[in-house]
């Protein structure tokens, strides 16, 4: 009997099993095929129906990788090969996940997409380090940015967020930190808090505290790479372990 073929997007959240969503979990357990990225953690695979097919399509830097054709033309195969396909992403399928073109190949081929979201790391990771992205009296909004255009010049909104008074958070920007942080330094925040974090949530995670004028040096010191996202901001200074709190969000401004 053959299965009605569907494409569920998942979204595996930061890094730590347990912050993948109860709606998550049940589609890896009803999946007959689940294509994952590379920044899916070995606990959430063991999640999965042990009768489905697993496909690892991740990116990871110096190992052959499938573009984002191929990883579209594999979901539409594998659901009309296999039924209910599960599109294991990191974080958020919509917060630079690409999880629209996936979904708008599979529409061309008449294939059912459900999306459930994830949690993004550009919120969950300074949340989970006691940073708030926005707090009253010191941050009113926040811009989430990726540090590259497709090809991997540095994006130019990042000069924008820099002129802005919102806090920053930078994902897929560690190769680049120098030259971001020097944006920054060029609009006059070289005193700006601000951190790195590297595998968040996840026993490797690694938090690097410092300045804009500083953050740079600090990350090679630590030996810090990739996965992390950038975050510049006031808020950061509320971080319990920050030196230097001299943005402190104040009871009387709650």
């Amino acid at each position: 009997m053959n299965k009605t073929p569907k494409i569920t997007l998942v979204g595996a959240g930061p890094g730590d099993p347990e912050l993948l969503t109860i709606k998550g979990w049940k589609a890896l357990q009803k999946a007959d095929a689940v294509l994952y990225d590379a920044l899916v953690s070995e606990e959430i695979l063991e999640m999965v129906n042990p009768a489905a097919v697993l496909v690892d399509v991740g990116k990871r830097a110096g190992k052959h990788s499938h573009s984002q054709d191929d990883i579209n033309w594999l979901l539409v195969e594998h659901a009309l090969n296999y039924g209910h396909v599960v599109r294991l992403k990191g974080g958020d399928p919509f917060v630079f996940g690409r999880g629209y073109e996936e979904i708008a190949h599979a529409n061309m081929f008449g294939v059912e997409v459900e999306v459930i979201p994830g949690l993004s790391s550009s919120t969950a990771l300074p949340g989970l380090q006691g940073v708030p992205v926005t707090c009253r009296g010191i941050s009113q909004s926040f811009w989430v940015l990726t540090a590259t255009t497709q090809s991997q010049e540095l994006a130019k909104d990042i000069a924008l967020a820099a002129s802005s008074s919102a806090t920053v958070v930078i994902l897929m920007g560690m190769r680049k930190l120098e030259e971001i942080m020097a944006l920054f330094k060029a609009e006059g925040k070289e005193n700006t808090p601000a951190m790195v974090i590297q595998n968040g949530s996840t026993p490797d995670e690694k938090v690097i505290l410092g300045r804009v004028n500083d953050l740079a040096d600090k990350v090679k010191a630590a030996g810090a790479g990739s996965p992390g996202i950038i975050v510049v901001g006031e808020v950061v200074a509320l971080h319990p372990a920050y030196q230097e709190q001299d943005a402190l969000c104040l009871v009387k401004t709650l």
